[in-house]
């Protein structure tokens, strides 16, 4: 029973007030063997990526409760970006979870109640003021600074990226977040749907994140990437759908 209710087993409703999201590269083979069987890294040049979002969340709840009894949380995701082969063919793009953090009990408590995304409770605080967002946490060792100008926002330095245009197919929408149980064999797939998803380049002043300090992610070639910002997005996750893999 506690399986099955961690497979996101129903719709679930928010607002994103803005969502900062930094995008490290590092060596494919250092970042494969954090991959569950069945999923592949999504690859440019023979790099991968692990991601960070730093998402505002406004009256999150389940799908069709009214939206007086969503509620607000910061989250902070570490993910991979990968690729799933379904079993009727189709490849899908999307993402690995490795870690959530949150800055309240209940979400801690719910999110891994109903999904397998590791949610661990921290201090947050945030401030966003006009083009520019702070995001700080003392136990989670993260201090993000950005500001963006709409025409004029840079790759971070030493990108692997040659242009905005090559980044941009890696800040999304990325669609799907995928989960693997090889006890049972099942992939669970959720499907995120959303609207209005425009990113912006930011300019990085600070980016210190604790978690990508411990191996793997240690490593000389680790080089951010890609970052961006998108604000005032309705968004949804799907009932988790799953598969069977085919041995």
């Amino acid at each position: 029973m506690t399986d099955q209710l961690k497979r996101h087993p129903f719709p679930v409703v928010a607002h994103f007030k803005f969502s900062l999201v930094l995008s490290y590269a590092l060596p494919q083979e250092v970042l494969r063997p954090l991959l569950p069987p069945h999923l592949e890294l999504d690859t440019f040049n023979d790099f991968g990526f692990v991601t960070v979002a730093m998402v505002q969340t406004e009256n999150l709840r389940p799908a069709g409760f009214p939206e007086w009894m969503g509620q607000n949380f910061f989250l902070i995701g570490y993910r991979l970006f990968v690729r799933y082969h379904t079993t009727n063919g189709k490849r899908l793009r999307g993402l690995y979870i490795l870690r959530s953090e949150t800055d309240k009990l209940l979400m801690k408590t719910l999110g891994n109640m109903l999904t397998h995304y590791q949610y661990a409770l921290t201090d947050i605080q945030w401030n966003m003021k006009e083009k520019n967002i702070s995001v700080f946490s003392r136990t989670s060792d993260l201090h993000v600074e950005v500001q963006w100008n709409d025409e004029h926002s840079q790759l971070p330095e030493n990108s692997v990226f040659a242009n905005w245009k090559e980044a941009r197919r890696f800040a999304g929408p990325l669609p799907f977040t995928f989960d693997f149980k090889p006890k049972t064999n099942h992939m669970t797939i959720i499907e995120g749907v959303r609207e209005n998803w425009t990113p912006l380049p930011v300019n990085v002043q600070a980016a210190r994140i604790g978690f990508l300090n411990n191996t793997p992610f240690d490593h000389p070639e680790l080089q951010l990437s890609n970052a961006f910002v998108v604000q005032n997005i309705p968004y949804r996750w799907e009932k988790g759908r799953i598969e069977n893999v085919l041995q």
